[in-house]
């Protein structure tokens, strides 16, 4: 993944990431040397090449970790959370993502863990993203969006699952960009118990491997 750009193809953006990921660029995710099949990776100078299908989400392979925000009318919040995002692939036309958070207190303290959610970014030959995810809250969502430039990326929900004991959650809509040189930040915003949609969560992160 290293070859000489050509002008306005898929390897230019492969030499801007190469920029961005100067400080990052010898971690990794960890790796298991005995696994029989190709392990995961984050880092686009390691592990399997980047799928052609990818090229369009390729700048946010990494592991990418900062600060947010969730507001909501039914809530008391503002309230602050930490969060890690992950987004690796396997040489396969999908991402895997994960994301992990922590609640914070006005110091910046960690509170105790928060939610979690893990799926697949799925891009399709027309050019949309399926986006699958689960929550530990007991949510499965589906996702059809597109990529707006080359550094951002807007979805819509299409279908949400709910368990017996999740939250009334009926829509969402997520937008994520590469702001600042290089960071990651994204908008979500839901419509959920009884309320019409809007923003919900927010972060900005930063790069900490790829």
């Amino acid at each position: 993944m290293t070859s000489t750009p050509t002008p306005g193809s898929g390897d230019e953006a492969i030499r801007l990431a190469e920029e961005r990921a100067a400080s990052t660029r010898e971690r990794n995710l960890p790796q298991f040397t005995d696994m029989p099949i190709q392990g995961d990776t984050a880092n686009l100078r390691e592990g399997a090449d980047l799928n052609d299908a990818l090229l369009g989400v390729l700048p946010l392979v990494g592991v990418w970790r900062g600060e947010g925000e969730i507001v909501y009318p039914t809530i008391e919040g503002p309230f602050r959370f930490g969060q890690q995002i992950t987004f690796a692939h396997d040489g396969r036309p999908f991402l895997i993502y994960e994301a992990r958070s922590w609640l914070l207190n006005e110091a910046g303290e960690v509170i105790r863990p928060a939610a979690r959610e893990q799926g697949f970014w799925r891009p399709q030959q027309d050019d949309t993203i399926e986006l699958l995810l689960t929550h530990n809250t007991g949510i499965v969502e589906l996702y059809y969006g597109k990529v707006r430039t080359q550094t951002s990326w807007e979805f819509e929900s299409d279908a949400i699952i709910r368990s017996a004991t999740a939250k009334d959650v009926q829509a969402s809509q997520r937008l994520y960009g590469i702001v600042n040189n290089g960071d990651l930040a994204y908008v979500e915003e839901r419509a959920m118990v009884g309320q019409p949609l809007q923003p919900h969560a927010s972060a900005h992160l930063k790069r900490v491997v790829g």
